[in-house]
């Protein structure tokens, strides 16, 4: 299946800590009734689904991934032309750098494919405690990748693709890992190189905290 990805890359520096001030910093300019897909927040509590508006830091630089029905929503920030952002306690000037718009086939692949991912978020409190008692690398990289098998259906779950083929995950080397504060909460993050047999977008997330900069994956080309 075919979805539309609008990729918008800003002038202005921001921190990987700065990425919920940016995402903030949008909002804050948007009317009062705009998208939920901005924020993900509804009336009744969180908007339980894929993100479709996603903020990141692309080379140091604040960026916007919207994907599917996020494309349409995007046209609210660009209606306000409003480029001057308060982040934190800081003023910025983010004037719109490049926009790069794509329609990619999400499918499943008969060769396996090279991604990395960065700022990878997989853990909830059981499978941090299942990772921690695992027994060696061996068992952690297959539960690592069993983990990121399930964030990958989960994504493509929300923008209503099915993917009937058994996905395929291989785990080759993780180039690092930290701890990372995420809504107040200590989590462990990873960037690594993996393999899998579908068809991903650059830039798109995966795991916890999508919106806010985590898990994004590009290709290995």
């Amino acid at each position: 299946m075919k979805i539309r990805t609008f990729l918008i890359k800003f002038t202005a520096e921001i921190r990987q800590s700065e990425i919920p001030l940016f995402r903030g910093a949008i909002n804050a300019i948007l009317e009062e009734n705009h998208s939920i897909l901005f924020h993900n927040h509804t009336d009744d509590g969180l908007r339980y689904s894929y993100p479709l508006i996603q903020y990141k830091r692309i080379g140091d630089k604040a960026a916007i991934v919207c994907v599917g029905e996020g494309t349409d929503a995007i046209g609210e920030f660009f209606n306000k032309q409003e480029f001057s952002l308060q982040i934190g306690k800081r003023n910025v000037n983010c004037e719109v750098d490049e926009i790069i718009t794509k329609h990619h086939e999400i499918a499943i692949t008969k060769e396996l494919m090279p991604y990395r991912i960065r700022k990878w978020l997989p853990f909830n409190s059981e499978n941090y405690e299942n990772y921690m008692k695992s027994n060696g690398i061996v068992e952690k990289y297959q539960m690592l990748e069993k983990i990121m098998t399930g964030n990958i259906l989960s994504m493509a779950k929300g923008l209503k693709i099915t993917i009937e083929t058994p996905l395929c995950v291989k785990l080759e080397e993780i180039i690092d890992s930290d701890n990372v504060t995420f809504k107040g909460i200590k989590m462990m993050c990873f960037d690594f190189d993996f393999m899998a047999n579908i068809t991903i977008p650059d830039f798109i997330g995966v795991g916890k905290g999508v919106s806010h900069g985590f898990g994004n994956i590009t290709s290995r080309k």
